[in-house]
């Protein structure tokens, strides 16, 4: 499963703001069952975290949130508005976080992953991304709780 790289749209990158929200939600809505809350984006807004937003076509084709600690950058959240999915979208707005960690002195960049977002791990890997751990029980599931895959990315 690869992505098919096929931008028709090119991609304008901006800090997100509170008025984007509303939208965000929405996009994470439809790609998420289990998806963040309104109140998770605008604490992370307020903390001062790496929050963007990637306007494709008029509006908001995607968004991360990215966390900066002691040299490390966690990526908390990338997301692809589902219209925007599968046409190299993702891969943009991975390598913009890179740049910002990279920018902002990281030494390594941080995520996790559900063993059964395919997709996600394909391009993380892809990308360079090693698996480097397991948390337990991390995430909500259909059936209990579902283990993160913990991947590193050296800078």
């Amino acid at each position: 499963m690869s992505a098919v790289v096929a931008i028709t749209a090119s991609p304008l990158y901006r800090p997100m703001q509170d008025e984007d929200v509303p939208e965000v939600m929405l996009i994470e809505q439809h790609a998420y069952r289990f998806h963040w809350t309104e109140g998770i984006f605008r604490e992370c807004l307020h903390v001062g975290y790496g929050c963007w937003v990637m306007e494709l076509g008029g509006g908001i084709g995607g968004y991360g949130i990215l966390s900066m600690m002691v040299g490390e950058a966690h990526l908390l959240n990338i997301c692809v508005a589902p219209a925007w999915q599968r046409q190299g979208y993702g891969t943009l707005l991975l390598e913009h976080f890179i740049e910002l960690a990279r920018e902002r002195g990281a030494y390594q960049m941080l995520l996790e992953v559900r063993p059964s977002n395919k997709a996600a791990l394909h391009l993380y890997h892809g990308r360079g991304f090693e698996d480097v751990g397991v948390r337990k029980n991390y995430y909500p599931g259909e059936h209990g709780r579902e283990d993160a895959l913990i991947l590193n990315l050296p800078l």
